[in-house]
């Protein structure tokens, strides 16, 4: 059994600071005068005090490093622990929302999934609104961290690559985890402050600015209006669309190239390889578009640019009902989700490098069959791919298909139609936001699902932000006994 108290006192120091964060929608419901800033004290000083009492309890088992159980324990608790003390200010204040609700938005938050249960967004005070966007910022930084500094254990998240000798990432340019993190936090922040002066830029209001620029930059997908982005058509669109695939890229590029190094960046294989992509199916869709009989103006390629990158962010905004486009169209939606960003970015899914390591394989396993006597070990970008990193990745596509698939069964026997089961899963396995059907209210929300397809989605939410593995482990008696 793993010493849960190095575990137990990181939590209680971040459920601590998530407190003390409460304070700043507060501060907003005060300046604004709509008589809901007490829910965010309240809150504020349970969460604070809860937490600093389990850091407290837990400080005498701190002083050496964490051992890879307690990493994962750690991983998991603190995706799971958080979204229960950030819905507090959802039951205590706006929209006063049960258990169940109140921790799937928080949940979805925290995850960057952006499904949500609540509707009137135009009408919840502005606390409410921009603690939903604090979540989802959070959620999106932390996941950058985790990936990082975590996932690399597990040999599935790609970041081993921009660990290898050689490899002008980190090594020497970065060579302690702290340094990384620092390095992370700034180019976070500095992307969310440009998104929210270009939001502001091309017309939106200073609050609408600054929540659309921590929930884009984050990939996280909450808006202020139940119309989302259908509510900031034009240019609102091409800037969010920029900061969606900046967001998506990985982050330690943007740390080279702060220290004044571009080239690696667009040298960078899964970078090229995920504009192409984007690229590809925006073209795809406009011309389905166009074969629907739809106008070929800038309007119609603003819109396919838009929700393409939207969903392939997994961020989930949307401009425009899309069960409107053609069949087809929908497929490329669902395909690109099922894609996502790059490694070490704030985007979800199963990642554009592992897609490149796959076709790699197949490749090379094609050449071996017309050449038997072929030496041809399996390189990506010029240097090898270790045999445990190709099984890995292998095995973690298969997880998610399986996943995806259970998950899917488990929503439809709550009694959810087909199409409506499927999407659900899809949404909050691959992390990406809007799902479509029977039982999806007209602003997207999920509030009218059975309550057991909420917690359904909720652990499905999880398990697809933290790429499965390290959540699953935990239902092991191995991990246990270890």
């Amino acid at each position: 059994m793993p010493d849960l108290r190095p575990v137990g006192y990181v939590i209680g120091l971040l459920v601590a600071a998530l407190g003390a964060i409460m304070l700043i929608p507060m501060g907003f419901d005060l300046v604004a005068g709509n008589g809901h800033w007490p829910a965010f004290l309240e809150s504020a000083v349970i969460t604070s005090v809860i937490g600093g009492l389990i850091a407290l309890a837990s400080a005498n088992g701190v002083g050496r490093g964490l051992t890879l159980q307690q990493v994962f324990l750690l991983t998991t608790g603190v995706w799971v622990v958080l979204p229960l003390f950030g819905a507090l200010p959802f039951v205590l204040g706006e929209p006063r929302s049960g258990l169940t609700d109140a921790y799937f938005e928080a949940m979805s938050g925290v995850t960057t999934t952006g499904t949500t249960v609540f509707v009137g967004l135009d009408h919840l005070p502005v606390g409410t609104l921009l603690w939903r966007g604090i979540l989802q910022w959070l959620g999106g930084l932390g996941i950058v961290i985790v990936a990082m500094l975590f996932l690399p254990v597990m040999k599935v998240g790609g970041m081993q690559f921009f660990r290898s000798e050689g490899f002008d990432t980190l090594g020497k340019v970065l060579p302690r985890a702290l340094d990384i993190s620092a390095a992370l936090i700034q180019v976070y922040v500095l992307l969310t402050l440009a998104a929210g002066l270009a939001f502001y830029a091309v017309g939106m209001s200073a609050f609408d600015a600054l929540v659309h620029a921590l929930t884009t930059v984050a990939t996280g997908g909450f808006s202020t209006t139940d119309a989302s982005f259908a509510a900031f058509r034009g240019g609102a669109e091409y800037v969010a669309a920029l900061f969606m695939v900046l967001a998506t890229l990985p982050f330690i590029r943007f740390v080279q190239l702060l220290q004044g190094h571009a080239l690696p960046l667009w040298q960078d294989r899964q970078v090229r390889a995920y504009v192409r992509w984007i690229a590809i199916a925006t073209a795809l869709v406009f011309a389905s578009n166009l074969a629907q009989g739809r106008t070929g103006g800038e309007a119609t390629l603003r819109e396919a640019l838009f929700n393409v990158t939207s969903i392939f962010s997994g961020t989930g905004f949307t401009s425009i009902d899309l069960t409107r486009w053609s069949a087809f169209a929908f497929v490329v939606l669902l395909v690109v989700g099922a894609i996502g960003g790059c490694t070490a970015s704030t985007g979800c899914s199963i990642k554009v490098f592992r897609y490149l390591i796959l076709f790699e394989a197949i490749k090379t396993q094609i050449r071996r069959l017309y050449s038997p006597n072929l030496v041809a070990p399996l390189r990506f970008d010029g240097r090898p791919v270790d045999f445990d990193v190709l099984n890995s990745v292998i095995a973690l596509f298969t997880l998610y298909i399986v996943t995806f698939g259970v998950l899917a069964v488990a929503l439809g026997l709550t009694g959810l139609q087909t199409q409506t089961a499927i999407t659900a899963a899809w949404t909050a396995v691959f992390n990406i936001g809007p799902a479509f059907g029977a039982g999806i209210g007209p602003t997207g929300a999920v509030d009218a699902f059975p309550v057991s397809a909420k917690w359904l989605m909720i652990f499905g939410m999880l398990l697809g932000r933290l790429e499965l593995v390290s959540v699953l482990v935990l239902f092991t008696l191995r991990f246990w006994r270890a």
